[in-house]
């Protein structure tokens, strides 16, 4: 069966909101609606909604004219988006690491460090810039000989950093996101990689929460999330690595890396080393 989006972009936070709300109460009523803040640092807000069959142009005409807004409705053909899935993503190699689902399982290189993330699993599975860089940045520390006594992954989504780093080194590994479900997807994942006991989950904001408190100081800190909290949380990314520590970032448009990098500078966190997967940045940073 053929549905439906509708998808209008809009300039500030609060009329994003309201827009989507409005489209909330459409007849035919809409299957879904999401507002979302656009990842190009433009400063948009995106307004979606799904429909099951075509949305009332009468009505998303209204909606247009008072909001300020103009929708582009588009078909989307039936499509069994799991079988889809599973053809799109293939295993990812990123130095020693194999990302795969299970439908993968058999490819499984001599000597590679599996990790086990299904394909429904959209983001933290290897196939995105961010995570893919992120893991090339682990790869090069085990290269390299480092050896960490404490690890945290903030903003973890499907853990896959934190189980590169449990498949790695026996040591403490602490995996946190603001989320509630990314948590319950991190367990699941480390169950299925097992992995269960190795990684504590945690449902936190950045590093609030006690357990954080009580593991730090970190000799490793994965933040994987975006440009605005990567910023704010700087001073806590440095107060809580160790000396020497690493942090490895990503989530960073190529033209936001240097701001970033700035920041944490400021915070004596310094550049090691700067990636570029498509348009995203990974960064390396070490504390002095």
């Amino acid at each position: 069966m053929t549905s439906y989006s509708a998808f209008a972009t809009i300039d500030n936070k609060a009329d994003a909101e309201a827009l989507g709300a409005a489209l909330e109460r459409m007849l035919p009523e809409p299957t879904g609606v999401g507002v979302f803040e656009m990842e190009d640092g433009s400063g948009l807000w995106e307004v979606a909604g799904y429909f099951t069959e075509a949305p009332d142009k009468a009505g998303l005409a209204l909606l247009e004219a008072l909001h300020g807004a103009r929708f582009v409705v588009s078909e989307i053909p039936e499509t069994d988006w799991v079988a889809k899935v599973k053809r799109d993503l293939a295993p990812v190699v990123a130095g020693r690491f194999f990302v795969h689902g299970s439908h993968d399982a058999d490819k499984l290189p001599d000597g590679a460090e599996p990790l086990l993330i299904e394909a429904a699993m959209a983001f933290g599975t290897g196939h995105h810039g961010t995570t893919l860089g992120c893991l090339l940045a682990l790869d090069k520390l085990v290269s390299a000989g480092f050896s960490p006594k404490a690890v945290a992954d903030i903003g973890c989504g499907t853990a896959v950093l934190a189980m590169g780093a449990a498949r790695i080194w026996d040591v403490r590994i602490l995996a946190s996101d603001i989320d509630e479900v990314a948590v319950e997807v991190a367990l699941a994942n480390a169950r299925a990689n097992g992995l269960e006991g190795r990684i504590e989950c945690l449902e936190a904001a950045g590093f609030g929460h006690p357990v954080l408190a009580e593991a730090a100081p970190f000799d490793l800190i994965f933040a994987n999330i975006l440009k605005g909290p990567l910023v704010a949380l700087a001073p806590e990314i440095a107060a809580n690595l160790t000396p020497g520590g690493y942090a490895i970032l990503s989530g960073i448009l190529n033209e936001q890396a240097e701001e970033v990098i700035a920041v944490y500078a400021q915070n004596g966190t310094n550049l090691v080393e700067k990636q570029v997967i498509g348009d995203w940045s990974t960064l390396l940073l070490r504390r002095s």
